[in-house]
């Protein structure tokens, strides 16, 4: 019963340690994508129109603001005609009126603007998100025709951290970093200015 049992073993080992020779060898690299979306020429260009559109609204808040104080004034200057003891009862009433009138504007102005905002908030973090994916798509295709080129089986991303909040990979030889290689083929294409 030993003996079969021995080589019930062996013959295990043997298909387990033949089937481990059948893998082809594990050839690693490593890849920063946050310093290949960094340094990507495509990347820098979209995110500073992105920041152009960004101070572009803001000015446009601005503006907004700027007439919504004004239509504040004017509220307070009704306001006090409304109290003046020298109008008649027919002209404060009708000062009153037109303040109630101008306070309405007001807030009409203040939902402009909040929903401007947020629209625009809303607009702009979805095209980074958009303008983000599509890059890193092209980035994903450079990486992984490299990686095909030299032969390799894994391909790490050195760049962030895991959930935890460590390194995902805690140590790399640089020698098996690929990032240098794929900026270079992402911005062979760059325009010049």
């Amino acid at each position: 019963m030993k003996l079969k049992s021995t080589i019930l073993l062996l013959a295990a080992f043997t298909v387990g340690f033949g089937a481990l020779q059948a893998q082809p060898a594990l050839r690693l690299i490593t890849v920063n994508l946050v310093e290949a979306y960094d340094s990507y020429y495509k990347a820098e260009e979209a995110n500073a129109r992105l920041r152009e559109d960004m101070e572009q609204a803001q000015a446009q808040i601005e503006r907004m603001n700027t007439e919504g104080n004004t239509l504040v004034e004017q509220y307070r200057e009704m306001v006090e005609q409304s109290e003046n003891p020298a109008l008649s009862e027919e002209a404060r009433l009708r000062a009153q009126q037109d303040s109630q009138n101008k306070l309405e504007e007001i807030q009409r102005k203040q939902n402009e603007i909040q929903q401007f905002r947020a629209n625009t908030q809303r607009s702009l973090e979805q095209r980074q998100r958009t303008q983000r994916e599509l890059l890193l798509d092209e980035i994903n295709e450079v990486v992984m025709r490299l990686a095909q080129d030299r032969g390799a089986t894994l391909v790490l991303d050195t760049s962030g951290p895991s959930a935890l909040g460590v390194p995902a990979v805690m140590y790399a030889d640089s020698a098996y970093d690929i990032t240098t290689s794929v900026v270079q083929e992402l911005n062979k294409d760059r325009p010049t200015d």
